[in-house]
């Protein structure tokens, strides 16, 4: 077979990761120096200040309701959804939705740690969502917003009864500022600041309704937890974590970086963000729905993300290769388009099928996904001609 020639243009910022994910455009060191307290107690009047606002760009950009508490907590969305898990499931049935490797890490706790007496546990493959109108009303409700590992997400909140009994447990940590959050419909919701802020690692956002705080101030498990899990002292909820005295030391780098991002959200508005990555995911889906080697995992695409956009080959000689063989076709593919440095870290998730995975979120220039397609379809023959 006759290859494509080599692509000329290549995307002016490479990277793609699903997470840690690329900086916004424009971001520099030296601007986050520039308000970074280096060597200051988090303590500090300055310090501290930065951390609430922090939360409260966080609570003004999302448009979060005055009564809901927001918190930076301890080791990223992993530590932020845990925290909740931990503190607040038992007190009635839980239903899991699980449709991707977080969600299904999240069950792993409910049934194997917590052990919890009444959990369903509701499954779909990869790509695809399990019936969410089968959740009861009188349970707590657990599940991602945005699916990171598999692409798949939830096409609105509409399914959750408004006059519920339960809790809703959100995972949005690859959805906020760019899907909308349908604040009625939430209890707890979680997510980082390395997604779709371009943020630094380490630590997590925790928001509350009034629901979710009263559970926490009427509930007790009888499950003994961790320091950097209490989130009450004397029946009461410790309202330092949501005023900017965080449980354990914060990276003041890392809150110094937020603070960019969100401000470089909020000069745009979140409703631009939201559009900036609708705009990333659009550019992407029109090459794949032009191109025959690959397609959306996701069928339906009222499902899909636009933030993490997972593909799978279907071209006929690589579809019937067995998995490891396919992993090591798109490990290829990955290695030559790094080598040329027009793609970083787009390999699909490691439990996910064989695939690549491309962040379309806010702080990615639609641009540069246009000028990455070519190089696909490069790397694509390349690859197959080895075969």
């Amino acid at each position: 077979m006759s290859l494509p020639d080599m692509p000329q243009a290549k995307p002016a910022r490479p990277e793609f990761s699903s997470g840690p994910c690329p900086k916004r455009p424009g971001w520099s060191a030296e601007a986050v120096a520039a308000r970074f307290h280096a060597g200051r107690s988090h303590r500090a009047a300055g310090a501290k200040a930065q951390i609430k606002g922090v939360i409260d760009k966080i609570a003004n950009l999302l448009d979060v309701p005055s009564d809901f508490r927001v918190g930076i907590v301890p080791a990223s969305d992993t530590g932020a959804y845990e925290m909740a898990m931990w503190s607040m499931l038992g007190a009635r049935p839980v239903d899991m939705l699980v449709w991707e490797s977080f969600g299904k890490g999240w069950a792993t706790d409910a049934t194997k740690q917590l052990k919890l007496d009444d959990c369903r546990v509701i499954e779909a493959e990869y790509g695809a969502l399990p019936d969410l109108a089968s959740v009861r009303p009188e349970a707590d409700i657990c599940f991602t917003q945005n699916g990171t590992t598999s692409g798949a997400r939830i096409p609105n909140f509409d399914w959750i009864a408004a006059d519920r009994e339960g809790l809703t447990f959100v995972d949005a940590t690859s959805a906020v500022f760019a899907q909308p959050v349908d604040w009625s419909k939430v209890d707890v919701l979680t997510f980082s600041f390395q997604k779709v802020l371009g943020g630094e690692g380490a630590h997590g956002v925790l928001i509350l309704s009034p629901r979710a705080v009263e559970r926490l101030e009427t509930f007790d498990a009888g499950r003994p937890l961790p320091k950097i899990f209490r989130m009450t002292k004397g029946g009461k909820l410790i309202e330092g974590i949501f005023t900017g005295a965080t449980i354990n030391t914060p990276s003041m780098w890392a809150i110094a970086d937020a603070e960019d991002a969100l401000d470089w959200i909020g000069d745009m508005g979140p409703e631009a963000a939201m559009e900036r990555a609708q705009d990333n995911y659009s550019a992407l889906q029109y090459w794949v729905d032009d191109t025959d080697w690959v397609a959306n995992l996701v069928d339906n695409p009222l499902e899909r993300s636009n933030t993490s956009v997972c593909l799978k080959i279907v071209d006929p000689a690589v579809a019937s290769l067995d998995d490891d063989a396919q992993k090591a076709f798109v490990k290829k593919m990955v290695k030559m388009l790094e080598a040329e440095e027009v793609a970083y870290d787009i390999n699909g998730y490691r439990d996910a099928p064989a695939g690549l995975r491309i962040w379309c979120g806010a702080t990615v220039d639609a641009s540069d996904i246009r000028k990455l397609t070519p190089w696909l379809d490069w790397a694509f023959a390349k690859a197959k001609a080895d075969l």
